[in-house]
């Protein structure tokens, strides 16, 4: 509900299609479920017209504590992009923890533990579990030195994102009160030897549990989190069958495959995640055809509890789970490829897996060149990105770092062939990080590149003592309400400020018609309720001779009349005149009450 639709359907799960699933999940017994965060808040405004707070609420209302809900923030950016004051990220911990939030993952772009302190103090008070994760990253493949280089005693730069960093970083987030530590690898690139290395590390260094997340992308998520269960990881994230794989986490059920043979009860009704996967698969094809436009291929369909698995491919299970326990890397990752491809999932992305960035950090550099139309200098790009990187302190590769990096990559691409020197074009996000605002970078910055990009040497953090709440203006279109009517509210205007703008907006617009529109009804109804009812008529009738209006009613229903006689008075001219009936009869019904302006020929009173 958050990273499956998010990694594969471009976040665009609606409510209605979330209750339909939440019944089960609350039957499935997970540990815990990430339903809030990364780009869930935006998206449900942005392109499903629904409030953040409703689908924390709703999901919550339905499962209540049978599994923890967890969302994902940016330390003390929170779900925005921009760095907020401690009173926004206090009011936002304590409304998501009083709306069903149980579980922060709390991560910071540049692994500056600095940024995340105030989120973990904040989620701990008001009762949530801070669950703080390690962005993993690695070195930049730098170009290889020339002869001449060589002999001048130029050398590469040492690695910097070793072991002992990972580690570094865990236990720093340990000391600040983590309640456990994520080892969180968002584009998919740990290898299963590493994750297994860092898992067995980190668990020496902390009493606190180790969780493991990634992707599949470049082809090591499925054997990588195998690697790390059987390294002693305390918990892994998955995504549910139809959901899984892919640019998405590897599959809950190969992981229940290989628990159930490692002798480990993962605690899971797998009964019910049956009954998910029913309702995913029918989602998974509503969301192709709405987001995309076409139905992609889907995974063959495989319950593990009912589903027989030939005997080669039962033997691959077999085969990853011994190599993972014997360290024979390159045969874990064969082995669980082969089991993916059997299934029929996406293939690695073998351009991630050798450039060693984000999928999502490359599919913006081609965008970005298209616009341009200067996609043929994309490899170059690709080539500056170490050194672009390093210039800017070596930041992780992950939202937003990966983007700003690939941008500025592109833009001295861009530079180098208009025979500009590099550095011309900058955004004012690269200027951001260079400059300091985004935290401290893993390297420092050279104070003589930091005075060329951002006319400084020395380093300059975000100032939020300066920040200014968004603006909260009356809505006159919406009868006078204000635009954020509550701190959920302005927490959204704060966190998303365009975005969460227009809908509310719309929201406060919408409702106030809806009253309207309900007001003038009852309006209607009620004047309709008053207005006289009039039989049809059958009978002979006494009809008004000229237009005016009616000052006596002489006669009222049932009376028995003669002809000739005078029934009511009409005042026409400032004359007033007497109505007779040219019938004898009974006066079957009066159509019309003193006060009434009449036309010519309307019918007055019916006599039968």
């Amino acid at each position: 509900m958050r990273d499956g639709q998010q990694s594969s359907f471009a976040t665009r799960m609606n409510q209605a299609q979330i209750n339909r699933c939440l019944p089960f999940y609350k039957d499935a017994n997970f540990y815990a479920m990430e339903v809030w965060g990364g780009a869930v808040p935006d998206s449900v405004m942005r392109y499903l017209n629904e409030s953040p707070w409703t689908r924390l609420e709703t999901i919550y209302k339905e499962v209540g504590n049978v599994s923890k809900l967890t969302a994902l923030s940016r330390g003390r950016n929170l779900f925005g992009y921009s760095p907020y004051t401690d009173e926004i990220i206090d009011g936002f911990c304590r409304n998501a923890i009083e709306s069903g939030l149980g579980i922060m993952r709390i991560f910071d772009a540049l692994n500056d533990v600095d940024n995340v302190k105030s989120t973990i103090k904040y989620v701990k008070q008001y009762g949530g579990i801070a669950d703080c994760a390690v962005c993993y990253t690695v070195d930049p493949k730098y170009p290889p030195l020339s002869f001449m280089q060589r002999l001048m005693g130029k050398k590469n730069p040492k690695p910097v994102f070793t072991d002992e960093y990972f580690v570094d970083k865990a236990k720093q987030l340990a000391a600040l009160g983590a309640d456990m530590i994520t080892l969180k690898d968002m584009s998919g690139l740990i290898p299963p030897r590493r994750i297994a290395r860092l898992v067995k590390l980190i668990k020496q260094n902390v009493n606190i549990p180790v969780d493991f997340h990634t992707h599949c992308t470049p082809g090591y998520g499925l054997a990588s989190v195998l690697s790390a269960i059987v390294a002693g990881a305390d918990i892994v994230d998955t995504n549910c069958w139809y959901f899984a794989e892919g640019t998405g986490a590897p599959a809950l059920e190969f992981i229940y495959v290989f628990c159930k043979k490692l002798g480990i009860d993962l605690g899971v009704n797998m009964e019910a995640v049956a009954k998910i996967n029913v309702e995913l698969r029918e989602i998974r094809k509503e969301l192709n055809l709405s987001v995309f436009g076409t139905e992609k291929p889907e995974p063959k369909a495989f319950n593990p509890l009912t589903g027989q698995l030939p005997k080669e491919i039962d033997a691959l299970f077999d085969e990853a789970i011994r190599a993972a326990q014997t360290d024979d890397e390159a045969a874990c990752i064969a082995a669980c490829q082969k089991i993916e491809a059997y299934f029929g999932f996406p293939a690695p992305n073998k351009l991630v897996q050798e450039a060693e960035i984000p999928g999502g950090m490359y599919s913006n550099m081609v965008a970005q060149l298209k616009q341009f139309n200067s996609e043929e200098i994309l490899p170059r790009a690709m080539e500056l990105i170490p050194s672009v990187r390093l210039a800017a302190g070596l930041p992780p590769l992950v939202t937003p770092t990966s983007q700003i990096v690939g941008a500025q990559a592109v833009n001295c691409a861009r530079d180098e062939k208009a025979g500009r020197p590099m550095y011309s074009q900058t955004s004012a996000q690269f200027v951001g990080l260079v400059k300091g605002e985004y935290g401290k970078t893993p390297v420092k910055v050279d104070p003589e590149f930091r005075f060329k990009i951002c006319g400084v040497r020395e380093e300059i953090p975000y100032d939020t003592s300066k920040y200014q709440m968004q603006p909260n203006p009356v809505l006159v279109e919406a009868g006078g309400v204000k635009l954020a009517e509550n701190e959920k509210e302005q927490l959204l205007l704060e966190l998303f400020p365009m975005v969460a703008k227009k809908f509310l907006t719309d929201k406060k617009v919408k409702a106030y018609e809806a009253v309207k529109a309900k007001e003038a009804k009852a309006e209607a109804e009620k004047k309709a309720a008053e207005a006289p009812h009039f039989d049809p008529i059958t009978g002979n009738t006494v009809n008004a001779p000229l237009p005016g209006h009616i000052i006596d009613i002489l006669v009222k229903v049932g009376d028995e009349i003669k002809a000739g006689q005078d029934v009511l008075i009409l005042e026409a001219m400032k004359m007033e005149n007497s109505i007779a009936s040219d019938y004898a009869g009974r006066v079957k019904q009066i159509l019309v009450k003193t006060g009434d302006v009449v036309a010519t020929d309307q019918v007055l009173v019916e006599v039968e």
